[in-house]
């Protein structure tokens, strides 16, 4: 007999996944145990938990647009740096004048 619905052990890992949340905090939420949701992701993780293709494919997508949304702001904060040892370095040099 089992006790979850494949719609459930799904939706639990999703959230492990998506969220970051540490599998104790977020099996204690949902009143399960952190064991049982750990072996739930190991199986999603080796292909065995029966998640759709188009399901990674979505996630695949947005992990692409966001590594592209992470790249442009790692590029941003390189000229902001950038711009701000320059203004340092001459006002340093101002100071000592």
């Amino acid at each position: 007999m089992e006790r979850h619905n494949a719609e459930f052990r799904k939706d639990a890992v999703s959230l492990v996944l998506s969220s970051g949340r540490p599998i104790k905090q977020v099996a204690r939420e949902l009143g399960i145990s952190d064991t049982t949701l750990g072996n739930w992701i190991r199986a999603e993780r080796t292909g065995g938990s029966g998640l759709t293709k188009a399901t990674s494919v979505t996630d695949d997508a947005e992990m692409e647009a966001e590594n592209r949304r992470l790249k442009r702001r790692v590029a941003e904060l390189e000229k902001e740096r950038e711009i701000l040892k320059r203004a340092t370095a001459f006002w340093v040099k101002e100071s000592n004048a």
